[in-house]
């Protein structure tokens, strides 16, 4: 079960007493906050110099909660935080459509990755301290002050290497691989418009559904945890990106054929020397594709999606077009496989991937 951040206000107990959990609670909150809340509303849009509804689009952007007129619920931090915005979109260095669209990435990111960091540390409370799941969860207003500066610093300093990557990765060397895709295209296919040539692969384990009937809360889990840590760990070493994880299976991308096709060997060896983890069937297209509030689409996208489907466990499935960008790398093997029809694409001639000459990815 999840656990969110606390964010609409509370009021204190009728007699005025406070517990010792819930002024540590009003301590942490006071710090992450900036301060005490004051402000209403109203008060922090007109600070800003913005309309209630203008104020309540970037609120809810950010995901906050929808709060009455009378609710002392923001500081001072929230209008320095709603002038910001607001002055990108004067100084004309966004558009307001931008600027909210900015507001939510950050917003629906940041929710998801407190939810995780709570759920992690209440986790590894439980395994060291020995203590039931919701002792643990009122220990963590103790145990966070001592680490909200250090999540922090790290939380910039990812974003600010994680920026830099994406600037390389989706301006600076899109052209080039605009142009590496031209190669073995007529120029008509239905992904032809798209701005972005991606590999993109999908990996899907195996028996996922029967294995979860048959297993308890805490040991899916644990499966579950397994197999997107192995998944990130070996994309990220591969050069790739983890556009997404759901359930039983994962959607990366690579920048080049190889790339990609380095990764899905990677992840297809991996699940089936795995002693816990069933085997996976993966699949990898070379093509465009648009990428979109931090996820991608497409037809690129949908013939991996299908090539899933058609793949025996263990082993990566390619397509024609694929396998033909890869065909002179001496580190792969791809043998043609029957034709098959395929919903949406007609009939495609898929092609297995192998491992050929060279390492492939070295994992530490």
């Amino acid at each position: 079960m999840g656990v969110e951040p606390l964010r609409a206000p509370q009021d204190p107990p009728a007699t005025g007493t406070f517990s010792a959990e819930r002024l540590a609670a009003k301590a942490l909150e006071a710090r992450l906050l900036g301060g005490e809340r004051k402000l209403r509303r109203r008060e922090v849009a007109a600070g800003a110099g913005l309309s209630l509804l203008s104020a309540r689009k970037l609120w809810r952007a950010l995901g906050f909660p929808n709060l009455g007129d009378e609710d002392v619920a923001f500081t001072e931090r929230d209008q320095a935080a709603l002038s910001t915005v607001v002055d990108l979109v004067r100084t004309g260095k966004l558009t307001e459509e931008a600027a909210i669209s900015v507001t939510r990435s950050i917003g629906q990111m940041t929710d998801r990755m407190v939810v995780w960091q709570i759920e992690a540390l209440v986790e590894d409370m439980v395994h060291q301290q020995g203590v039931p799941d919701a002792v643990a969860r009122k220990r963590l207003v103790n145990e966070l002050p001592a680490l909200v500066d250090a999540l922090e610093e790290m939380l910039v300093y990812s974003w600010r290497r994680q920026l830099n990557a994406g600037v390389q990765r989706l301006a600076v060397r899109a052209e080039a691989g605009l142009q590496a895709s031209e190669e073995g295209r007529e120029g008509d296919e239905d992904d032809a418009p798209l701005p972005l040539a991606r590999a993109v692969g999908f990996a899907d384990l195996v028996s996922y559904t029967s294995l979860s009937r048959r297993m308890n809360e805490k040991t899916l889990a644990q499966l579950v945890q397994r197999f997107e840590n192995k998944c990130a760990e070996i994309i990220s070493v591969g050069g790739g990106r983890l556009v997404k994880t759901v359930g039983d299976e994962v959607l990366y991308i690579a920048e080049t054929p190889a790339a990609g096709a380095e990764i899905s060997l990677a992840l297809a060896e991996a699940f089936t020397q795995d002693e816990i983890l069933p085997e996976a069937r993966v699949s990898l297209v070379w093509g465009r594709i648009l990428s979109r509030l931090g996820d991608i689409y497409g037809p690129t996208v949908n013939l991996a999606a299908r090539l899933t489907a058609l793949a025996d466990p263990g082993t990566v499935l390619v397509d024609s077009v694929t396998a033909a960008a890869l065909d002179s790398d001496e580190r792969f093997v791809l043998v043609p496989q029957p034709a098959e029809t395929v919903r949406g694409f007609g009939e495609i001639l898929p092609v297995l991937l192998s491992r050929g000459s060279g390492r492939g990815l070295v994992l530490d």
